[in-house]
This record gives structure tokens, C-alpha cells and sequence, in this order.
């Protein structure tokens, strides 16, 4: 029997494990999915919901799975042509997944609740026997995972303090406004990101930064029990704090550092951090540590010497689009690199 095209378009996807299944029986065992996964204890189980289509054959794959993973995060694009149940074996995992609906909808059930994702609506969910994903025909999902002790030690970071419960976010997610809006713009950027064989994710101080901007954009987009805290977590400005920061960033900005291993160098909580540098700097902990790197890279680039081209350098410091990497110079300094190598060379 023929099906649809499925919307994945494996040229895009080389960077990815592509998984492809045109048999509804490879479905409805220990699925080979699970074998891509971080987590080699969990096991997706994948099944037709209408029983009349498990003994058919197609002449295309009825559904398709991609993944790369790098740095702490694992992105998956998934597709489906039929109507699919996936439940989950094993103990609770230890990712949040955040799933956004490029065609159709997804039903998340978990404890008897359920909660329907679609359009500007996504999930948030961690993978446990207690969830069930209800997947509709023609459906086509992106999803990010990032590992659960990774955002709640940001989030005790930030708070300052220990958590005294696990951290939960609510299932549904609006993306439409806010920083929920923010958030899924970088989720997108992930997404085509994880599709360059040369992007961010190939590039650790890259992404040790972009982990660092998500796992903040999640915290702060998607509502979950420490949100009402969050808002009202009290930090102390410091300037010391900023001193001991920017000797650290300067020290290792060729270095895949993340926001919390400045705020331990400095001394302080992440949220403290933030609160010094906007109010001091007028500019996030990240945002002085992007400016470091420029300021190491123009210096990388106008010392006599190095040889080193203009695509090394950026790279050297986590600027890993040439396009990007030249506005924010000229942006920051006044001329194309081009211009400060031949103005360093005359003087």
C-alpha cells in the first residue's frame, strides 16, 4: 500500500540517525529507536492505533525518526502517517523534552491527565511508564531534550538554594507570546542549527553558550512549580563579583565554559551574577562574555604573526557563522576584520 511522502527530508538531515520503519510490526515491539536514545534504559514503544493497518505493507516508510546529540542536548525530528500510541518502558527518565507540532497533534496522557499539543501549543514532558504520547495521522514534531539535573542545578543556581521538590513544568506550553515565544525561536535555531555539519553544535564553545541561553529561556518561558520563586528570588549586587567573572571569562573564552563554572569562578549564584552584570555592565553575564571573545578574537586577528585566517579565529572563540561574526565586529568595533588587520599592519 502507498502512503504519503513523510515531511523529513533525509538530504536536510545528515548530520542525523535517521530511522525509518514501512512494516507496522517493527513498530510493535522493543522498538530499535530506543537504541539511539541518551537514555539506553528507556524503551519507546511505537503502535498503529488502528488495528487494520498492523498486518499491511507499504511501499514507503510509514514513519521516521531523527537524532544527533552534542553537548548535553539531543534533538529529534519525528514523523508519522498514521495515527500512533508510544508509550514508554523503564524507570523516569531523566530528560525534559520539549515538543513542538510542525503538522497535526500530539495527546499527552500521563497519570489519567491528558493535554493536547498543536499549532502554537507544545508539550513539555519527561519520558516515564506513566506517559502515553497519542500521535494523529500525517504528523510531523520536533523535539529537544535537555537532562533534568542540568536545569535543576541551574535552577538552584539562580534561586540560590537547594530544591526541596523535583522540579515539574506544566505539560502545556503556549508559544505564542513572551518568553515562551523566545524560547521556541531557539528551539527552531537548534533545530537548523543541528542540520550544519559546521554549526553551533559542532563547535563546544558554542554550545556550552547556547545551552547556557536555553536552559535560562526555559526557566523563565515555561511555567513550572518554582515559577511564582523564581519571580521573587532576591539577589545581592556585588561589584567584586564582576571583577573575579571577567577574569575568568578572559582567562578561558577559547575554553567551552557555561555561565555556572563563571558564577562559581566569581563566587556568587547565577542569578546573582546576572543582577551585578545587568545593573554594573547594562548587559547579561552572557552577553560580557560574547564581548570578551570579540575583544580576544580582534586582538587574535591585528597581533602581527599569527597567520591564522579570519574563519579560525572566529571559530577559535564560538563565532561559528563568518556572516554573524562580521557584524558583531564591525558592530563592536567600527570595521569589517578585514579593515583592523590592514589598519594593525600599517601601524
Amino acid at each position: 500500500m502507498s502512503t504519503g511522502a513523510l515531511a523529513i527530508n533525509p538530504a536536510s538531515l545528515a548530520m542525523f540517525n535517521v530511522i525509518q520503519a514501512s512494516d507496522p510490526g517493527e513498530l510493535d515491539d522493543r522498538s530499535r529507536v530506543s537504541e539511539r536514545f541518551l537514555e539506553s534504559s528507556r524503551v519507546y514503544k511505537y503502535q498503529l492505533r488502528d488495528r487494520a493497518l498492523w498486518r499491511m505493507r507499504f511501499d514507503r516508510p510509514i514513519f521516521s525518526l531523527a537524532e544527533r546529540s552534542a553537548g548535553s542536548i539531543l534533538a529529534t525530528y519525528g514523523d508519522s502517517s498514521f495515527a500512533t500510541e508510544v508509550s514508554v518502558d523503564g524507570e523516569e527518565g531523566d530528560l525534559f523534552c520539549f515538543t513542538t507540532l510542525l503538522h497535526g497533534q500530539i495527546t499527552l496522557v500521563r497519570d489519567g491527565n491528558s493535554t493536547t499539543g498543536a499549532g502554537t501549543c507544545g508539550l513539555v514532558w519527561r519520558p516515564d511508564p506513566s506517559t502515553r504520547l497519542l500521535i494523529s495521522d500525517n504528523n510531523a514534531r520536533t523535539n529537544v531534550f535537555f537532562k533534568v539535573a542540568e536545569v535543576a542545578e541551574a535552577l538552584e543556581h539562580t534561586l540560590d538554594e537547594r530544591l526541596r521538590r523535583p522540579l515539574e513544568f506544566k505539560p502545556n506550553l503556549e508559544w505564542s507570546s513572551g518568553l515562551a515565544a523566545s524560547l521556541k525561536r531557539q528551539l527552531d535555531f537548534v533545530m537548523h542549527e543541528f542540520q550544519q555539519p559546521d554549526g553551533v553544535a559542532s563547535n563546544p564553545v558554542a554550545l556550552a553558550s547556547m545551552t547556557d541561553l536555553l536552559v535560562s529561556l526555559v526557566l523563565c518561558g515555561a511555567p513550572h512549580n518554582y515559577t511564582d520563586q523564581l519571580g521573587r528570588s532576591p539577589a545581592g549586587a556585588v561589584p567584586v563579583y564582576i571583577r573575579r567573572a571577567e577574569d575568568f571569562m578572559r582567562a578561558n573564552c577559547a575554553e567551552p565554559i557555561r555561565i555556572a563554572h563563571v558564577a562559581a569562578a566569581a563566587g556568587c549564584s547565577v542569578g546573582t551574577l546576572g543582577v551585578v552584570f545587568r545593573h554594573f555592565r547594562g548587559k547579561t553575564s552572557l552577553g560580557a562574555l560574547h564581548a570578551i571573545r570579540l575583544e580576544q578574537a580582534y586582538c587574535d586577528l591585528t597581533r602581527g604573526g599569527t597567520g591564522a585566517s579570519f574563519a579560525t579565529v572566529a571559530c577559535r572563540y564560538g563565532f561559528t557563522n563568518s556572516a554573524r561574526f562580521n557584524v558583531a565586529f564591525r558592530r563592536r568595533f567600527g570595521e569589517t576584520p578585514s579593515e583592523a588587520v590592514r589598519h594593525a599592519s600599517r601601524s
